[in-house]
């Protein structure tokens, strides 16, 4: 564990000391969605049966919290979501998304243990890019071979409180055996956030871990972003590396979306993933739209990537979705 790990836990530890919890409070939200999506590779559609295009997703969240005698707040959160299937189509994690716990203070930031659904400082840089809907990697890409950041389970998560506009987080996995008894070094990374005072809509970002996993293999991985609001219009850029891996990745990304009105938002994206030893680099391109009236959004995406998995075959897709938030 890193020194600032130490530091965060140790803060904590004697915060709690002597407390009780206050009743608390329960509320319940939840999404469902309806959507219809193909792909196309190598112009080769139409070649066989492609099945049902149709799909339903939805999700509940159960979200619960209280105030300490010492002025801490506490929360606890259980996602449901029919999305969380393995292989062969059951339940992996009994249909849970993610579930926490979390700790929290004005002054000392806040702490969360995710039994599932975990994520650290490069976590929270995936996808920093502006879209409307999907982002131009997604649909038609490779997105195995894409650097969108390091979530696990049993992850410990700390949150500074902002200082200026900057705020720190650090993710920590303990090391030990994974399920199987392969044995690894854990996971930690750390980074940092800043929205400018004195630069009214522009926020950067900066993130780096290592993980061991198995012995003798460490992964590094780094990742950094900029995004500027003016108006109506917000642009953005991102890139990050993998070092260390059977195969070093970079990936760079940009995006820009414009709202058209209050409920109305267009939008661009492009990325581009190098891979070491390959010839052709994956280059993906999209625009997406969005409408969006009370709890009901309607929107659309239509993508192409060239190169997939860079290799040399070029996909174009489409997704449309209609989902309704309460």
């Amino acid at each position: 564990m890193n020194k600032l790990t130490k530091i965060g836990l140790s803060a904590l530890a004697g915060s709690l000391v002597a407390v009780s919890a206050h009743a608390g409070s329960m509320s319940v939200s939840g999404s469902a969605s309806i959507t219809i999506s193909d792909t196309d590779v190598d112009n080769t559609q139409g070649t066989a049966a492609e099945g049902n295009l149709w799909t339903m997703g939805d999700s509940l969240t159960f979200s619960g919290g209280g105030e300490l005698d010492n002025g801490m707040t506490v929360a606890v959160k259980y996602e449901y979501d029919d999305d969380e299937a393995d292989a062969n189509g059951d339940d992996a994690d009994g249909g849970f998304d993610s579930h926490s716990i979390t700790l929290s203070s004005d002054e000392m930031g806040s702490i969360t243990f995710a039994g599932h659904g975990g994520g650290g400082a490069l976590d929270a840089m995936d996808d920093k890019t502006p879209n409307a809907f999907e982002e131009s990697w997604d649909i038609t890409a490779d997105t195995t071979a894409a650097i969108n950041g390091y979530a696990d389970d049993n992850m410990f998560t700390y949150k500074s409180p902002s200082v200026s506009g900057a705020v720190l987080t650090i993710g920590y996995v303990p090391g030990g055996s994974k399920e199987g008894g392969t044995p690894n070094g854990g996971y930690t990374d750390f980074g940092i956030t800043v929205k400018p005072e004195a630069v009214e809509g522009l926020e950067v970002g900066f993130a780096m871990g290592e993980t061991e996993e198995a012995v003798g293999t460490t992964i590094d991985e780094q990742a950094m972003y900029a995004k500027y609001s003016y108006g109506s219009l917000t642009v953005g850029y991102q890139m990050s590396e993998t070092d260390g891996s059977s195969t070093d990745l970079e990936f760079t990304a940009l995006g820009a979306t414009y709202a058209i009105t209050d409920d109305i938002t267009i939008g661009y994206n492009q990325a581009t993933i190098e891979k070491e030893g390959s010839a052709n680099d994956q280059e993906s391109t999209g625009l997406s739209a969005s409408f969006t009236s009370g709890g009901m959004t309607i929107a659309g995406a239509m993508n192409s990537t060239d190169n997939n998995a860079n290799g040399t075959k070029d996909v174009e897709g489409y997704e449309f979705n209609v989902s309704f938030a309460f």
